[in-house]
C-alpha cells in the first residue's frame, strides 16, 4: 500500500510539540517520516476587525516537501 501523502494527526502533533519544544531544547524540528530537517515559517494573521490575530507556523520538510500548519498558543490572558 502507498504511504499517505499528508500527516496523520499524531504526526501533526509530534511536529508541533517538537516546535514547542525546540524554544528550550535548540534543537531542530525533523520530519517524522523522512527525519530531514523542517523549515519553520511564521504565518501572521491580522485582526482586520475579527477582534483576534491568528499566530500560526508552517513546517515544510526539505525532503519529501509534506508541511504541516498549526496555531501557536497566544501570549495572552486568556
Amino acid at each position: 500500500m502507498a504511504e499517505a501523502a499528508q500527516y496523520s494527526p499524531a504526526e501533526i502533533a509530534q511536529i508541533r510539540d517538537a516546535f514547542i519544544g525546540m524554544a528550550d531544547t535548540g534543537t531542530p524540528v525533523t520530519c517524522p517520516r523522512c527525519g530531514a530537517i523542517m523549515t519553520a515559517r511564521a504565518i501572521g494573521g491580522g485582526s482586520f476587525g475579527l477582534g483576534y490575530a491568528r499566530k500560526r507556523e508552517w513546517l515544510i520538510c526539505t525532503s519529501c516537501r509534506r508541511s504541516a500548519i498549526f496555531d501557536v498558543k497566544r501570549g495572552t490572558r486568556t
